[in-house]
């Protein structure tokens, strides 16, 4: 199969840049990258064709799905008014695998074809989650959610059976499991650090929550005797590159550097974050701390599906808060490869050989200035700002087409 337009491509000076050029695809995996002609005969795609990664989504939320856009909310009310009763109905797995199957072919129809998600709280809706996800083909990562504490009874399990039940979790397709405990405020010392010695005896990635309130990080001080919401999790042991902490918007310096050596990244969820009330996120000074930022979703707090929504108020975050904001490249970069390096995606992310062809079709309505050496107007700050989710025309995963529109 080829496909033809201009091909988002990984620049290591910008992020990302367009070129003219066409790629082959066999077996769900793309075997050449060819730039500078002209192709005729492609079977899909063609001049007036962006051809992008797909997205990749760092922080989301499968059951959430169906609660999208309950306003008016705090975070810890909302969770006790809206989540955990829709969590609680993933306690039937083939409801779980039906939610997951509807939301991954949601998410595609958005242009995300790899995500960290959480799942429940249940072992057997989570593997069927896995399944489900896996059986689309997108590339992912999903993780039982684990809470002993401070949540519903129905959504509360002893520490040493979530622990035995995470343990045992597999890779399902290109599907992996997640030490997933939800955050310190339902989750007892015992369930953190037994969370972190899995991930340190597999190798599965750590994802969390961490300070995304002020109230939030006033009852982890209260739980835990006074220790910062970093420090609990550092003293776990759950700290560590393979992790994505969930927010980060009320840290310290001295957070910000413990995190940073760790090598964890923060996922960046700038419209959940706007939704709830919860704060800005300090993009400049995590950087600048070393601190790997990845953009995500977090639905259904987050109200919006297209992760270029989502890159889009990273942007707009920064310049509220004074700041310079990266440019349009970095924040196409940073939905495509940079999320999928953060995640460990080796196979996704990117149009390179070897990769696999999980790839999107565009077709703008507007004018860009496409192969011009100087554009009066940033090609990519255009797709970025004008974006309109009726120009994703195909998605594909793994080659094959998952969503095409009418």
């Amino acid at each position: 199969m080829i496909v033809a337009g201009w091909l988002m491509l990984p620049d290591p000076h910008q992020g990302v840049c367009l070129k003219r050029g066409f790629l082959t695809v066999e077996h769900g995996v793309i075997r050449s990258v060819e730039l500078g002609e002209e192709i005729f005969m492609a079977d899909m795609g063609g001049a007036g064709t962006i051809v992008c990664p797909g997205f990749v989504d760092a922080h989301m939320h499968l059951p959430q799905v169906p609660v999208i856009g309950a306003d008016g909310l705090g975070l810890l009310q909302w969770l006790e008014r809206v989540v955990y009763p829709a969590e609680a109905s993933w306690a039937d797995p083939d409801m779980a695998a039906e939610a997951t199957d509807h939301a991954v072919r949601t998410l595609c129809s958005f242009g995300t074809t790899a995500f960290a998600a959480y799942a429940t709280v249940h072992f057997d809706a989570a593997k069927a989650a896995m399944r489900a996800a896996a059986e689309v083909g997108v590339r992912a990562l999903i993780g039982q959610v684990l809470m002993d504490r401070n949540a519903p009874d129905e959504l509360v399990r002893p520490a040493a059976q979530l622990l035995q039940e995470a343990a045992k979790h597999d890779q399902i397709g290109r599907v992996r499991p997640a030490v997933s405990p939800r955050f310190a405020v339902s989750c007892t010392p015992e369930l953190l650090a037994g969370a972190g010695k899995i991930a340190a005896m597999t190798g599965q990635f750590v994802q969390t929550h961490l300070s995304e309130t002020r109230d939030e990080c006033a009852k982890v001080r209260e739980l835990f005797d006074g220790l910062s919401y970093t420090e609990v999790y550092a003293r776990a042991g759950l700290l560590r590159r393979r992790c994505v902490l969930g927010h980060g918007i009320c840290l310290d310096d001295e957070e910000r550097k413990t995190i940073g050596v760790s090598g964890a990244a923060i996922a960046h969820c700038p419209t959940a974050n706007a939704f709830l009330g919860a704060g800005m996120m300090d993009l400049r000074r995590n950087v600048e701390a070393k601190i790997r930022p990845a953009p995500g979703s977090d639905i259904g707090a987050g109200p919006d599906r297209s992760m270029v929504r989502v890159a889009r108020a990273m942007l707009d975050v920064a310049r509220l808060r004074g700041d310079i904001a990266p440019p349009a490249s970095h924040a196409w970069w940073s939905i495509t490869g940079g999320n999928a390096s953060v995640l460990g995606f080796d196979d996704a992310g990117q149009i390179e050989q070897g990769r696999s062809a999980d790839l999107l079709l565009i077709e703008p309505d507007i004018e860009l200035e496409l192969g011009e050496d100087e554009p009066s107007i940033d090609p990519l700050g255009a797709l970025l700002y004008a974006w309109d989710d009726r120009w994703l025309k195909r998605t594909l995963v793994h080659g094959k087409t998952v969503y095409a529109s009418l």
